[in-house]
């Protein structure tokens, strides 16, 4: 069973996303939140996807790839850690990869699948670790991580971007989970 982290696991910085993880049954709570996150995105038309709240901001589809990218990288820290790797981890440039990733030219149909496929294999990631090992430490961005710190992290981050397309895309993504 994977339980909350306590602080002393991540950076205080992690703290934003992994306090807006609900408690209960980790791999359920993950099962609804890829349902949900699914379904929303599914709903959504390719021009609402396209929408961007200022000029200068991502648009819904480039918020959902950030997600990824993010989430791909945290599950790649998560498999090193688990497989007992000590050397650093590197960080990530969150502008860089959103500018290089260039996700308004995908549909955004096509981006929801990429998502779905990428949450289940994540999820067979954290199944398969065993209850022993989510204590086990790791040096990413240059910082102590425990593994089940990482995997609130995965889960918490989604959550607060789905937060930040519902305070700032406003109707264009309404409506949206709490």
């Amino acid at each position: 069973m994977i339980s909350r982290p306590p602080e002393s696991e991540y950076d205080p910085y992690f703290n934003r996303y992994i306090s807006l993880v609900p408690e209960g049954n980790f791999l359920e709570l993950l099962g609804v939140q890829t349902k949900e996150t699914r379904d929303f995105f599914e709903k959504l038309s390719e021009e609402t996807g396209n929408y961007r709240y200022a000029p200068d901001k991502w648009s819904i589809k480039e918020v959902l790839g950030h997600v990824m990218d993010t989430e791909r990288v945290f599950a790649y820290r998560t498999l090193c850690i688990a497989r007992g790797e000590q050397q650093s981890l590197p960080g990530m440039d969150q502008n860089q990869y959103a500018a290089n990733a260039d996700y308004d030219r995908i549909p955004l149909s096509k981006i929801a699948q990429h998502y779905t496929a990428l949450r289940v294999s994540t999820f067979f990631l954290l199944e398969q670790i065993p209850d022993s090992a989510w204590e086990r430490k790791g040096i990413s961005n240059q910082k102590p991580i425990t593994l089940r710190a990482l995997a609130y992290i995965i889960a918490g981050h989604e959550r607060h971007h789905m937060r930040v397309l519902a305070q700032l895309y406003g109707q264009q993504t309404a409506p949206l989970m709490n």
